[in-house]
């Protein structure tokens, strides 16, 4: 099993950023056991919902004491515990990290929320496209003047938010093992983004990158930097920013143009893309492929979903994994020793709820009676 094996983890069933740490956690070996409230929105039958992968589900209710007794008993016997609602919501419960570190001293207890525990905004509702446009991540991406274009909700809710509160909650366990003592993670999106920018900030610091969109090295402003269009209507992606790759470029796409041997003279960045733009519309993406794919260029085909699937490429890493009729995407990274194992697909909300709360010591009466508090 993965690097994870043995840590005990409980998670109050939430929507977005949550259950992605909670998938990661779950990839990587840890026995996660998710709490579906009673009023948890469903939007897809459970098998589609990869993000609730690898775990035990149990319902309880958690408006009933009953039910928050019953977490507590949990939270006795485990590694950690993380939810995703804004903040109060939890202590309102009865279940906050003051009385949870007071049962359990050495619990971790993580916290995903959009703006953080604290500040002007911290009890404002927001989604991803709201956070990253606090942290300035979304005013970067999109063409000069046009609209920013939302990245779907790549860097608020899984990469500045749900990785990033696995990421803490992995670092406050290894912590614990030294000292002993529990704490809290306080992990927020708008925080997240803003460290996954931390290399553009750097940059305008120096001078280097510009508040414009579509004016900047790998923002789409260089040529040597960008999607192309098809003969046949597909795309490419051409990253060919070290000068020997970008001296490949023009060998293999065969250009003597000498305008383009002054590769970072950004005054000339337009007119350059114009001319690729013409060039790469002169060949089928597969021709482009045949001529540049596995070479230095820095080159990849712009691929759809279905298409990434069928890639030789993903297909020998095993990208991709079939469970159950569902395609996903595999666990991640790789190890040489603790390899994951996928331990199943998404439960039917409460699955498992008899058998887990036998595992923690719930006599089959006291189950039943939470049973009818459903």
């Amino acid at each position: 099993m993965g690097p994870l094996k043995g840590v005990k983890i409980l998670e109050v069933g939430g929507i977005g950023p949550a259950p992605f740490c909670g998938m990661m956690l779950s990839d990587m070996g840890a026995e996660v056991v998710r709490i579906e409230r009673k009023d948890q929105v469903k939007l897809m039958e459970p098998k589609y919902d990869v993000l609730l992968r690898n775990r035990r589900s149990i319902a309880l209710n958690l408006r009933k004491p009953a039910g928050v007794d019953a977490v507590l008993r949990i939270v006795d016997q485990i590694d950690a515990i993380f939810e995703g609602f804004r903040p109060g919501v939890m202590e309102k419960l009865g279940l906050g990290p003051d009385i949870c570190l007071h049962r359990n001293p050495k619990l971790v207890y993580g916290r995903m929320t959009g703006w953080g525990q604290d500040g002007p905004l911290s009890g404002a509702a927001g989604h991803d496209i709201n956070y990253i446009s606090l942290s300035g991540a979304l005013h970067a991406i999109g063409r000069a003047g046009k609209r920013p274009v939302p990245p779907l909700n790549l860097v608020g809710d899984f990469g500045g938010g749900g990785m990033l509160l696995a990421f803490g909650v992995v670092c406050a366990l290894f912590e614990a093992r030294t000292s002993g003592k529990g704490q809290v993670v306080d992990a927020a999106m708008v925080d997240g983004s803003a460290a996954l920018m931390a290399m553009m900030y750097g940059l305008r610091a120096s001078g280097f990158w510009t508040d414009s969109r579509e004016a900047n090295l790998i923002d789409g402003g260089a040529h040597f930097y960008d999607t192309y269009e098809t003969a046949d209507g597909k795309y490419i992606s051409i990253g060919s920013i070290e000068p020997q790759f970008y001296a490949l470029l023009l060998q293999l796409a065969e250009i003597d143009d000498p305008e383009f041997e002054n590769q970072l003279d950004r005054r000339k960045w337009p007119e350059l893309k114009e001319k690729l733009k013409q060039l790469f519309k002169q060949k089928t993406r597969g021709e482009w492929c045949a001529i540049m794919e596995g070479t230095d260029i820095c080159f990849a085909p712009v691929l759809s979903m279905e298409e990434a699937v069928r890639h030789p490429h993903n297909q020998h890493r095993k990208a991709f994994v079939d469970i159950e009729g569902v395609i996903q995407p595999g666990p991640v990274p790789r190890y040489s020793r603790t390899c994951p194992e996928l331990q199943g697909p998404p439960p039917e909300p409460g699955a498992h709820t008899d058998a887990v709360l036998a595992d923690f010591g719930f006599s089959a009466e006291e189950v039943q009676v939470l049973k009818l508090d459903l």
